[in-house]
């Protein structure tokens, strides 16, 4: 997959190292051409110098060919616009914005945006992100028979019951991060857009689970 990340700090720097190392191609986008230093002299991607909102930059690192974009630069406004613009403008459906101020972020959050607050951020929660796929292991029993993971959820399962998740894909859900926060659901809870679902589950029933994840709720269904 092609990758744009916007801003080339510490945070962009070692996203761009990791998604590349993981086999990715990845442009790197920065106001600041010196910013570029520290990908080092190993980086194989573009660095394009230049606003990472405007159009022109955008299709200049590869916008059009991408599969993610994630805007990591120091200014929130910057990010979350940047972040709008290539959901709405090229249709780039794994985007994700860090922003500095949480709580600016459930506002973003409600415009489409996954947010990833700095406070609370990790590469693991970016890369979960701009590349939601399967289920990621958290934890297994010593025995090996019981994992807890979070599940990459199909967005048809926004605005179910957790009870209804849990009813047809026979996991127990064990908690949610919604808006960088984890919650407890009870049986009322309904999924929404952009939360991660962490579920407790048979380890050999792994790839059932993923399928009925991604699949979403059967048509009819209680």
């Amino acid at each position: 997959m092609h990758i744009v990340i916007m801003g080339c700090g510490r945070v962009g720097a070692a996203l761009a190292q990791t998604l590349e190392q993981q086999g990715h191609t990845v442009a790197v986008i920065d106001q600041d051409p010196t910013a570029f230093r520290r990908l080092g002299s190993g980086f194989g991607g573009r660095r394009v110098t230049g606003v990472g909102f405007d159009q022109d930059t955008l299709r200049e690192a590869g916008i059009e060919d991408a599969g993610a974009f994630a805007a990591v630069s120091s200014g929130d406004n910057s990010n979350i616009i940047a972040a709008r613009v290539a959901r709405e403008m090229f249709g780039i459906e794994n985007v994700a914005a860090r922003i500095y101020d949480p709580r600016r972020a459930e506002v973003y959050q409600r415009l489409g945006i996954p947010t990833v607050a700095t406070v609370r951020w990790t590469a693991d929660q970016m890369l979960r992100r701009l590349l939601p796929s399967g289920a990621e292991p958290l934890w297994r029993d010593p025995s090996g028979g019981v994992q807890l993971a979070e599940v990459h959820t199909s967005p048809a399962w926004i605005g179910h019951k957790v009870s209804k998740l849990q009813d047809e894909t026979g996991v127990r859900v064990a908690f949610l991060t919604r808006l960088g926060e984890a919650m407890l659901p009870t049986s009322q809870t309904v999924l929404q857009e952009g939360d991660l679902v962490h579920v407790m589950m048979r380890t050999d029933e792994i790839e059932k689970v993923e399928a009925a994840f991604a699949e979403g709720p059967e048509e009819g269904g209680h």
